[in-house]
């Protein structure tokens, strides 16, 4: 392939990358070479000092009852007060997307002068490179947070060491529909020139 092909695949890739919300994306999801394609590509990213401060955690079907206990226990965990409605509500969130992962950031391991943030600047790459990865075999794919990464529950069920933290959840799977792409920034949105005075 030619530069100019490769730049052409390479920004057309990155344009068409979109957020598909996890109850639109359906089955099939990655099948084992293709979940091995995907989580290789995050092997790219840079990492200062080759600390590999981060990991995915496969959340396969059989496990998918003990997060949505562990969501339905994070709700109550902030608000007591809430309806059965409402926790159940939180624990269908378990069992969207037939493939989920746990992206876990580790804050502390090896050198201690590489800092959080260069951290989790690491593994939003790792992640943007599983996102374009899934895009490139045809898969949707979205990130998600919320409170209940910080819960005592999660952390239990997720076995994080002190100094471990769960940053998001990444799905993948079959777009089932999805909406119109959002309008991208222009470049002069975000682009500043250091100015220097004399």
């Amino acid at each position: 392939m030619h530069d100019s092909e490769l730049v052409t695949t390479a920004a057309t890739l990155m344009q068409s990358r979109q957020t598909i919300l996890p109850k639109r994306l359906m089955a099939p999801g990655p099948d084992a070479g293709q979940l091995q394609q995907i989580l290789e590509a995050a092997a790219s990213a840079p990492d200062h000092g080759q600390l590999l401060p981060w990991r995915f955690v496969l959340v396969p079907q059989d496990a998918r009852a003990a997060l949505a206990t562990v969501f339905g226990a994070a709700l109550l965990e902030r608000d007591a007060l809430a309806t059965t409605e409402q926790v159940l509500q939180a624990q269908e969130k378990a069992h969207r997307s037939p493939c989920l992962m746990l992206v876990v950031v580790d804050a502390r391991s090896g050198d201690p002068d590489i800092d959080v943030h260069e951290r989790i600047v690491s593994t939003g790459c790792a992640v943007q490179n599983v996102l374009l990865m899934s895009t490139a075999l045809g898969f949707g794919s979205a990130l998600t947070s919320g409170k209940a990464l910080k819960s005592v529950a999660l952390r239990g069920l997720f076995g994080l060491r002190e100094g471990e933290h769960a940053l998001c959840f990444v799905s993948v799977g079959t777009v089932h529909s999805s909406r119109p792409g959002r309008l991208r920034p222009r470049v002069q949105d975000y682009i500043r020139t250091l100015a220097v005075s004399s």
